[in-house]
């Protein structure tokens, strides 16, 4: 069944797809427990009811908030500078006088060169290199705190490696006893600790509080009793404006909303929005959420389409999970559309749709420039991840292909996944080194 002209021409002709990344934009980064965050979820919510026909509810959930006080670096011995850094989103405090060390040059900080590095990182600070987020091969920034954590190193730094003084940020700390202080920093600043024979000094302090994290729920009801799942994240980081990740994602998903709303009830399927927060902290709102769900509910959900960074490049991609029978469902709307959608197979653990996997829901991400490490998704994670990064062509070319994905899942005859029984989704999370399936509540 294909999409019908008036849903396409509602996301064509909008203009509210690109208001509503420059309103996100302007909340600013929208760092969870922030004002800035509060003010995103105010706008979201006036924006959902805003919509005919849609019931919208809110999800809520208790989180460890985090936020920063003060952070400073400084390169020890005569010719010492105080280099800009930025804590990683829940790491722990350094000792009052701060956290002295000699610095530990881990490269790129992939398994051979930790392996190298060796005994040498106890006691002292690892640093190692920010990478593009999204290709094959990438080495999660977790992934190397959590190896420098387990090799003993006092504190943890990664640089970036945009030039210009442009720093990095992301998430590290697990509230645990062993976290370790962590901080980003510049591609300068990075070249500066290695070649620092003396050593540095990294002072943190953060504030800690239980903090209420609130996910958006809006859905329209089809004919039968099972769900299509859009969801995008709608917190981000307080170095920019976090414009690609995620405002793209959640302007995106409240557009589809919009334009197929009037036509759900039509449909095999209901449609579900879920607008998630804490994404950037280790994908924990959608973590709540999803825990919360029973079984039942699980078992309804046909298919997740997660939407997070839709532009920077005009090649999008399908991030698969491991469902490889999603494969043939996208090759079916791309033969439809006369264009190839390229879809890559190994599940990661760099969105939302991670943790419905968890549950062996199948759940795909669509993303823009996959395997592009100049395409805009370098600037992700950085203080360059602002609104003149936002192609509105690319926004709206990549909102009506999901307008596609999403109308195909809830038009089929059959849901275009397979559900995974607990024991099936616990090989495939340990085949790509991930922990047990998630346990719901």
């Amino acid at each position: 069944m294909s999409v019908p002209p008036s849903v396409l021409d509602h996301v064509w002709g909008s203009r509210a797809l690109v208001e509503d990344v420059e309103r996100l934009a302007g909340c600013g980064g929208r760092l969870a427990g922030s004002e800035s965050e509060a003010a995103a979820w105010a706008f979201l919510l006036e924006r959902l009811n805003g919509i005919a026909g849609v019931q919208v509810r809110e999800h809520r959930f208790e989180y460890a908030g985090w936020a920063r006080r003060t952070a400073t670096l400084e390169v020890r011995g005569s010719a010492g500078a105080r280099l800009d850094c930025h804590p990683l989103i829940g790491c722990p405090d350094t000792p009052a006088g701060g956290l002295e060390g000699e610095v530990v040059d881990v490269g790129r900080g992939t398994p051979e060169e930790f392996e190298a590095a060796g005994l040498e990182l106890r006691g002292r600070l690892a640093l190692v290199r920010h990478e593009y987020p999204f290709a094959a091969g990438a080495i999660h920034r977790r992934a190397k705190y959590n190896r420098s954590r387990e090799l003993g190193a006092a504190g943890f730094v990664i640089a970036g490696t945009l030039p210009g003084h442009v720093l990095v940020t992301g998430s590290a700390g697990y509230g645990t006893p062993d976290d370790i202080p962590a901080v980003g920093v510049s591609l300068e600043a990075g070249a500066a600790l290695a070649a620092a024979r003396a050593g540095a000094r990294l002072h943190v302090q953060a504030h800690r509080r239980r903090a209420v994290g609130v996910n958006l729920v809006a859905e329209v009801p089809g004919r039968m009793a099972e769900w299509v799942v859009v969801c995008a994240h709608y917190d981000g980081h307080d170095l920019a404006q976090s414009a690609l990740d995620n405002a793209t994602g959640v302007a995106a998903a409240l557009q589809i909303l919009a334009a197929i709303a009037p036509h759900a009830e039509q449909l095999p399927r209901g449609i579900r929005v879920v607008l998630f927060t804490v994404e950037e902290w280790g994908l924990m709102g959608s973590r709540e959420y999803v825990a919360g769900l029973s079984e039942a509910e699980a078992q309804s959900i046909s298919l997740v389409v997660n939407l997070d960074t839709l532009t920077g490049s005009p090649n999008l991609t399908c991030l698969t999970s491991g469902f490889s029978e999603l494969h043939a469902f996208i090759d079916a709307i791309g033969d439809r559309l006369g264009i190839r959608l390229r879809t890559v197979l190994p599940l990661m653990r760099n969105s939302d749709h991670f943790s419905f996997v968890e549950r062996g829901i199948p759940a795909l991400r669509v993303v823009a420039g996959f395997d592009e490490p100049q395409a805009g998704a370098r600037y992700l994670l950085t203080a360059a991840d602002t609104l003149d990064k936002v192609a509105p062509g690319e926004l709206k070319a990549a909102t009506l292909l999901a307008t596609e994905l999403v109308w195909s899942a809830l038009a089929s005859s059959k849901g275009p996944g397979r559900h995974r029984a607990a024991d099936e989704t616990r090989r495939l999370l340990e085949a790509h080194g991930f922990a047990a399936p998630l346990t719901p509540r």
